[in-house]
């Protein structure tokens, strides 16, 4: 079972790195406007927007975003990584304790 829950451990690392790689895109994409992103970045942040579209797409339907004056924080993301942070907790108490 240690073999299992070490690849479900570095299944689920690799995707919340994927996530925190979103996460910095938006925030660039936010803090630079003009920035538009070319050749292999391009396809870098592609390949991370496809792997995390669904799931966030999902959260975004199911909790609406935080109003607080003028600003909408959207927390899909945090709930995405949450989830994630949980499911590796989950792993490591049942499957590597041992």
């Amino acid at each position: 079972m240690v073999i299992v829950g070490s690849i479900i451990e570095f299944v689920l690392w690799g995707y919340f790195m994927l996530i925190l790689a979103r996460v910095v895109a938006e925030w660039v994409q936010m803090f630079a406007r003009s920035w538009q992103p070319v050749g292999p970045t391009l396809v870098g942040l592609e390949l991370v927007y496809t792997a995390t579209d669904p799931p966030i797409q999902l959260l975004r339907r199911l909790i609406p975003p935080l109003r607080l004056g003028n600003v909408a924080i959207d927390l899909s993301i945090l709930f995405v990584l949450l989830i994630c942070w949980v499911l590796r907790q989950v792993n490591i108490a049942l499957l590597l304790s041992g």
